[in-house]
């Protein structure tokens, strides 16, 4: 980038990159998963699956919260050439650079169904659900604070690079009007041209 600029992409966009997929192959999972009976029955297996849900979607909503809030306090404004990412380039990037791992999580959740029916794939969709509630509590972290939150995308491009990971030293903010994505990652609806 010219004169120093980093590439930056939004903090709630990496984070609700995974949601859909993740949401989709539990969901995939688990409806293909109910169908053999399995080692346990399905009712065992939908019981652990449901409980396997709701403690995914717990630890995905939860984790790291302590360090999002570290690193969004000390937040530093984002410089004149910095380059923001669109909202699109940073989903396609995350998804493409995870990829085996989601067909990965989706083969391992469909064998599991031969032993607990549906709860693999409850397990993805809940991990995937829990994507989604942080995503949307960062969104109200954005908007009491009035900034969006940006990480360098090189620091995600290395082991261990989430978000908040170990390589992340701090974010960058900008106004919340900076962007094509909504607080929380969402796509920013434009107005019809009339």
């Amino acid at each position: 980038m010219a004169r120093g600029g980093q590439g930056l992409a939004r903090v709630a966009v990496v984070v609700r990159a995974g949601a859909a997929p993740l949401w989709w192959a539990g969901v995939a999972a688990a409806g293909v998963g109910v169908l053999p009976p399995g080692l346990t029955g399905r009712r065992i297996g939908v019981s652990a699956g449901a409980a396997l849900f709701l403690v995914a979607l717990a630890v995905m909503a939860l984790v790291r919260r302590k360090r999002y809030t570290t690193l969004a306090r000390g937040a530093a404004r984002a410089g004149k050439y910095d380059v923001l990412q669109d909202r699109a380039v940073t989903v396609r990037n995350w998804r493409r650079g995870h990829r085996w791992w989601l067909l990965l999580a989706f083969a391992v959740a469909l064998g599991g169904s031969f032993v607990l029916p549906a709860a693999g794939g409850m397990l993805l969709a809940g991990a995937g659900t829990g994507l989604r509630l942080k995503a949307a509590w960062l969104g109200r972290r954005e908007r009491a604070g009035q900034m969006l939150l940006w990480v360098r995308v090189d620091w995600l491009d290395r082991r261990g690079g989430g978000p908040a990971g170990r390589a992340v030293k701090g974010l960058r903010a900008t106004g919340v009007a900076a962007g094509d994505a909504t607080p929380g990652g969402s796509r920013r609806r434009t107005a019809a041209l009339v």
